[in-house]
């Protein structure tokens, strides 16, 4: 007898078992792209569409994409005056951007399954505690909620110590809400204020600075670092030994290199410039607030237009390098920075495998160090091009400063954003998004998978320098 044919209701249960569905066939790079461009969406709709946000007319399509990206993207950059154009709710709504977009929209997903009991997909972790394999001794779900607890625990500690330090400037009433979103701004990298002059006008506030500076650089560590550095202090109370991980050396190491070296640059090309005004301790405090906030937040405590040109490209290359992996903040990252040094102290010492603090690191992890940074550098350096062309206003150096402060979601800005036509707009939304999720983590969501094995052709080599 001759089997009978399969129904179609058969073939039909068999192509829902071997067919996965479009869930399952979004790859983390994807899902972690389409978080932010899915807040980007709702960002912008809701800034054309929620009644009571602003004190005037609202912002028009192009307007409310770029403020929605950069407050999603936690950058900073504002075509309009955030102080004054927006009521109350209107400035509300842009924190809320920024807490979601300092964080991640997948962090606050994960925590919800974590709350509920259920466990994480291994696409999950990878997202919300990416690069935890640099770290194997965390627990992936402890580390998920301390990312949220070492969040509202910061902000929560700086919205009340600037209350109390701005209530006798402020009020004891009008000082609460510069205090709540100058925190969590602060924390989260954003740069964005409720004051029209930024921080200049606490140039001569140097505790408030100090609370600030601590904020941003916590925001800017990363969670992982944090975490580690919490492991480390509760093992010393107990009086037992935990190891930092190679890791969070580099980035401790890096950031306090940094964060030197940009305070004395910062302190001599300003001095008798844009501190000139000041007595002596404050000028080098807000020497040290410039080395601070120019790699990641984007606050500023003096006007960058009338900054030396020196001090400006000296923000440029410090934009460039940005915070730590895992953190609030963008740029090429600190441990990027680090590697490409290294590297190039290994050759120059001859060796050919690229070690730090007694330990190798892997050739993957360096050739992927050198491949962030060329794709950053040319994806800026085109889009510099483009604003030279398409911009009137401002000079060389300005149109440098506002390319590099968008994809390092800095915020800073020599005065050019407010006047930038709609296509240099549309340059700095694509660099700010590009510098919140990776170029490489953007070009990894738009790849095709390939069927079947990997393909290599035959070695050739190729003559260099």
């Amino acid at each position: 007898m001759r089997p009978s044919p399969p129904t179609l209701t058969r073939r039909w249960d068999v192509y829902l078992v071997r067919t996965p569905s479009l869930w399952q066939r979004i790859t983390a790079p994807q899902l972690f792209v389409g978080s932010f461009a899915l807040l980007v969406l709702l960002g912008t709709l809701g800034l054309k569409t929620l009644p009571g946000l602003y004190t005037g007319e609202p912002l028009g399509w192009l307007d409310a994409l770029f403020t929605a990206t950069s407050a999603a993207c936690v950058t900073g950059l504002t075509v309009v005056d955030t102080a004054t154009y927006f009521t109350p709710r209107g400035q509300a709504f842009i924190l809320l951007l920024i807490q979601l977009g300092g964080l991640g929209v997948i962090s606050f997903t994960s925590l919800i399954i974590v709350a509920l009991g259920r466990r994480l997909s291994l696409r999950h972790q990878a997202l919300s505690t990416g690069g935890l394999d640099a770290a194997p001794q965390i627990d992936p779900r402890r580390l998920i909620r301390d990312v949220v607890l070492f969040t509202f625990g910061f902000e929560l500690v700086g919205a009340v110590l600037l209350y109390l330090f701005w209530i006798p400037r402020l009020g004891w009433r009008e000082a609460a809400w510069p205090a709540l979103f100058h925190s969590v701004s602060a924390f989260c990298n954003a740069g964005f204020s409720t004051f029209s002059d930024n921080l200049v006008g606490a140039q001569r506030e140097p505790v408030n600075l100090v609370v600030l500076m601590l904020l941003i650089v916590a925001g800017g560590l990363g969670f992982l670092t944090l975490e580690e550095l919490y492991l480390r202090f509760r093992a010393g109370r107990a009086r037992r030994i935990f190891r930092l991980s190679l890791h969070s050396r580099i980035v401790l190491t890096t950031t306090a290199v940094l964060l030197a070296v940009g305070w004395l640059l910062f302190g001599v090309l300003e001095w008798d410039d844009t501190l000139a005004e000041l007595p002596i301790g404050h000028r080098v405090v807000n020497a040290l607030f410039m080395s601070v906030t120019c790699r990641t937040a984007g606050f500023n405590t003096i006007d960058y237009g009338r900054a030396s040109e020196g001090a400006n490209f000296l923000t440029i290359l410090l934009m460039m390098v940005g915070g730590s992996p895992g953190s609030t903040a963008g740029g090429i990252k600190t441990t990027t920075f680090a590697l490409l040094g290294l590297v190039a102290w290994s050759r120059f010492r001859g060796q050919e495998v690229t070690s730090f603090w007694s330990r190798s690191v892997r050739e993957e992890t360096v050739e992927r160090a050198v491949g962030l940074f060329v794709v950053a550098f040319g994806l800026v350096t085109i889009c510099i091009f483009v604003l030279t062309v398409t911009e009137t206003h401002g000079r060389f150096l300005d149109h440098m400063f506002e390319a590099v402060s968008a994809f390092n979601t800095v915020g800073l800005s020599t005065g050019l954003t407010p006047n930038l036509t709609p296509a240099g707009k549309g340059v700095a939304i694509l660099l700010m998004f590009l510098g919140r999720v990776g170029p490489l983590t953007f070009a990894a969501a738009l790849a095709v998978r390939r069927r079947g094995g990997p393909l290599r052709y035959a070695y050739e080599d190729v003559v260099v320098g």
